[in-house]
């Protein structure tokens, strides 16, 4: 039997490969998984798309194309993961609407929910969040017109073909059917995600939480909470809460986890090497400078990324300035202010040894989407110095590129696609030629921006959720689009018109608000090469 395999732009470093149902996806992904494809570094897989993020230094597209154009989809994988049971209290908010589309009564409804057994599809969405297909075709409910503000965590739901659990509190349109009160999710507990792909999930009617088993009873696994004692560096201003970040969380997707990490990596490694630490040590990222911290102990630290003028004020009641791209050292009862910066947006902090703070998921980062990781660093804090084993200090000034101000016009090189095909001429048109300023409402998780005419969709079907790689450019029904940054989504439902290039990423997490951003295509590769039959 033939499958029709489309290959699509997804930036300089991913393609989002689209197949003709979630059968065939899940196909692909073991096979891919079963038998990796050199130079693949992360799959995030979703209802009928594979995104394939690859190392353009060890393969090509063309390469990668051509191998998975190989393999043989004719014979369909079979899961077989875990059986879960889940207590569910069935008040949901929209039973009756639901029992309504399906032309059933409530009682029907919640009889069915429990005798269907539903697969864990893939992940997404939010960290813990299972895609499940269920055994029963006749689940298939559309999401609300308007989507909820607030969902608590363990609503059980649907929407579409798919059932899940929202594994945290935040908005969504799925439609409600009731309340777990196990956790989908919890850091303390290995894998932090408690469905994973193949897992198998049966619902149980329960009246109330008071009959819910703890996840140990039901499950053999309980959570372990973690402590870390806390002394060094006291933050005495932090006007916004600055951040750990590292190099992120890798080939994590399989929990619903994005890569998150510093926004700006050049400027990260800079500042360790000035210390002599290690490329990918932790460091504290500061947005727009109004940061200070007072040492209780000699230490030795850089900064590096925006030039926020700093000032040093010594025990004896001295300033000085401290340098920027340059190791400083500073003596115990000493000061360092961090003002706000005229380039750039983002400060990045290392101190020498390293910054002792609890890894989640092999990582220091903090996400600020997906609440991973170390929370924020506010006033009162303390930074504590790992004192790790480091090499010599670079004494020599890192002199990194100069960084845009609040009133330039900046220019980012990007890969159309995915879903150009979504739009327009006009709508593409109006991506490339017009300036997009950065709103106050842009952050970590992406750049939002205005311009005067919204882009235009020619295709205004609702985009089932599929990957969304780092530097997307996702175009909500307001034609106002948005730049993905590294707390971004795993997955998203808003059609991708383009990809920044990876060597504009770090340019992309440091224009300010109040910049304007003009997009420059550039190739991917040949488009004659971007669909196979198979």
């Amino acid at each position: 039997m033939l499958e029709f395999l489309r290959f699509l732009p997804a930036g300089t470093a991913a393609m989002l490969l689209e197949l003709p149902n979630l059968e065939a996806t899940i196909t692909l992904l073991d096979a891919l998984q079963t038998r990796p494809v050199p130079g693949v570094v992360e799959i995030v897989p979703a209802a009928r798309t594979l995104l394939i993020r690859f190392d353009a230094f060890e393969t090509d597209r063309s390469a990668l194309i051509d191998a998975i154009s190989k393999i043989d989809l004719s014979v369909r994988s079979i899961r077989q993961g875990k059986l879960f049971e889940i207590p569910v209290v069935y008040d949901g908010e929209d039973l009756n609407e639901v029992g309504d589309l399906l032309g059933w009564s409530v009682d029907n409804l919640i009889d069915r929910h429990t005798a269907a057994t539903y697969t864990v599809a893939f992940t997404g969405f939010a960290p813990g969040f299972a895609y499940m297909a269920c055994d029963d075709p006749a689940f298939d409910v559309p999401r609300r017109k308007s989507p909820r503000a607030r969902i608590p965590a363990g609503a059980v739901a649907l929407g579409g073909k798919f059932g899940g659990i929202y594994p945290s509190e935040g908005p969504g349109g799925w439609q409600l059917l009731g309340r777990t009160p196990l956790k989908m999710w919890d850091v303390g507990r290995s894998p932090a995600a408690l469905l994973a792909p193949g897992d198998r999930v049966q619902f149980r009617n329960v009246t109330s939480e008071a009959a819910v088993l703890s996840p140990k009873e039901i499950f053999g696994v309980e959570t372990v909470t973690r402590k870390l004692s806390a002394e060094g560096l006291l933050i005495t201003r932090a006007d916004r809460p600055a951040l750990y970040q590292d190099r992120g969380r890798l080939k994590q997707a399989r929990q619903g986890v994005s890569e998150s990490g510093a926004l700006d990596r050049k400027s990260f490694i800079e500042a360790n090497l000035c210390v002599g630490n290690p490329r990918g040590a932790t460091v504290v990222e500061i947005a727009y400078g109004g940061f200070a911290l007072k040492t209780d102990r000699p230490v030795t630290l850089a900064l590096c990324g925006a030039t926020t003028p700093a000032t040093i004020r010594t025990n004896s009641g001295k300033s000085v300035y401290a340098p920027i791209g340059q190791p400083f050292a500073l003596d115990a009862g000493d000061e360092v202010t961090l003002e706000f910066p005229p380039e750039g947006t983002r400060t990045y902090l290392a101190i020498r040894g390293g910054f002792k703070v609890e890894n989640v998921l092999n990582s220091a980062a903090s996400d600020t989407l997906a609440k991973v990781g170390p929370p924020p660093i506010s006033v009162g804090d303390v930074l504590v110095p790992a004192l790790e084993v480091v090499s010599a200090v670079d004494p020599y000034l890192m002199k990194s590129n100069r960084l845009p101000t609040a009133d330039e016009v900046v220019s980012l090189d990007i890969v159309l696609g995915p879903r150009t095909d979504w739009f327009a001429a006009a709508g593409v048109s109006t991506l490339t030629t017009q300036q997009w300023q950065v709103t106050q409402d842009s952050s970590r998780v992406g750049v939002r921006l205005a311009g005067e005419k919204p882009i235009q969709r020619s295709d205004s079907a609702e985009l089932p959720s599929e990957g969304t790689p780092l530097g997307a450019i996702q175009v909500p029904h307001d034609g106002q689009p948005i730049l993905f940054l590294a707390d971004h989504p795993l997955t998203g439902g808003y059609p991708v018109i383009g990809v920044v290039a990876d060597h504009h990423l770090d340019l992309a997490g440091q224009v300010p608000i109040g910049a304007k951003i003009r997009f420059n295509v550039i190739a991917a590769f040949d488009p004659s090469t971007t669909e196979t039959e198979r």
